[in-house]
């Protein structure tokens, strides 16, 4: 069976692994018919990203079809079309044991840690696997990244009438979006790229954005959007380690920050004048929990997200090792990119 590895950072193979066994007890063996490409395989691709070992079979956001079901799986059957949560927890640890199954102190995300899903069939834990009938695959393959941005808004727990400023218009601060409006709070979009911003103005709807000169401007363009009291929440989406200490600044006070990007970096911020004078509350934001995924595609399944806009480039299979370059650079204009397999 075919396997597409990242032997190491920018050097793809095509391997030959051997065919998956029967499922076991609580095991399900699935097709996989997409596998969405983000951040986290950008960073694998490019050697940034921090959890990412080598060699590795990335794919961890699937649309999925499942084949056979071992014993004691009752959640799916057969025939199911499934979203795919990819984040494995022990279940034992003093994490897993309080229901924080996404920072699982043993975790492993597939196409991470361990192998994912950029081949043809994958045995996976049942209870990872959440129905999605309604759903299109590559619907199905996007879940995971919604499921990122609505833990991260929910670790900020925005209420109507607050304002959140997302920083970073990516896949990620995108998923925040969704569920920042969902919440009824007002989004404010900042960014690089006014590339970027025009998407999310013309096809998310956000009318309020700013263009980042990494200067005072910035803070002076979200003062006249708040009336000069800044942002209630802010969101970091960038995983840049200078914007992700600048992002303090431009919450009001007793504001919240919600590190939801990754850096290897250390970030170092004055505590007296920013941190401690506006008591702000500062968090991080890992994963998603179980709960998120059937959130999600109830919402896609009843229009309140609309996955239309989303999916701005396709390849195939065979294509990826000459066309994975392409979804790394800026200039290409992806959004996300979803890899279909026959």
């Amino acid at each position: 069976m075919k396997a597409l590895q990242l032997e190491n950072p920018k050097s793809w193979r095509m391997i030959d692994i051997p065919e998956p066994e029967s499922p076991g007890k609580g095991e399900a063996l699935v097709r996989v018919h997409r596998v969405g490409i983000c951040g986290t395989d950008v960073g694998g691709y490019l050697g940034k990203m921090p959890f990412f070992s080598y060699p590795r079979i990335p794919g961890h956001e699937l649309g999925v079809e499942v084949l056979e079901v071992g014993s004691d799986v009752t959640n799916i059957k057969v025939g199911d079309h499934c979203a795919v949560e990819p984040y494995l927890n022990c279940q034992k640890c003093y994490s897993c044991q309080r229901g924080f199954t996404n920072c699982c102190e043993h975790h492993q995300t597939l196409g991470v840690m361990c192998d994912g899903g950029l081949t043809d069939r994958i045995l996976l834990p049942a209870r990872k696997l959440h129905p999605a009938n309604k759903l299109k695959s590559e619907q199905a393959a996007l879940v995971e990244t919604l499921a990122i941005g609505c833990h991260a808004v929910d670790r900020a727990n925005p209420k109507a009438g607050e304002t959140v400023l997302i920083i970073g218009a990516g896949p990620i601060g995108l998923s925040a979006l969704e569920f920042v409006k969902i919440s009824g709070a007002r989004p404010i979009v900042a960014d690089l790229s006014e590339t970027r911003l025009e998407f999310v103005r013309e096809k998310m709807g956000v009318h309020d954005t700013i263009l980042i000169n990494n200067n005072e401007s910035d803070i002076s363009a979200l003062e006249e959007i708040t009336n000069g009291q800044r942002a209630d929440v802010v969101i970091d989406a960038t995983g840049h380690n200078a914007s992700m200490v600048r992002s303090l600044e431009f919450a009001a006070f007793a504001g919240r920050v919600v590190y939801v990007g990754i850096t290897q970096q250390n970030l170092e911020f004055p505590h007296a004048p920013v941190m401690h004078r506006r008591e702000l509350t500062l968090l991080a934001s890992r994963n998603a929990l179980s709960s998120d995924f059937a959130r999600i595609i109830s919402l896609i399944e009843d229009g309140t997200i609309n996955t239309t806009p989303w999916i701005t480039h396709r390849t195939t299979f065979d294509r990826v090792i000459d066309e994975f370059e392409t979804f790394t650079r800026p200039e290409s204009g992806v959004i996300k990119a979803v890899i279909e397999l026959p």
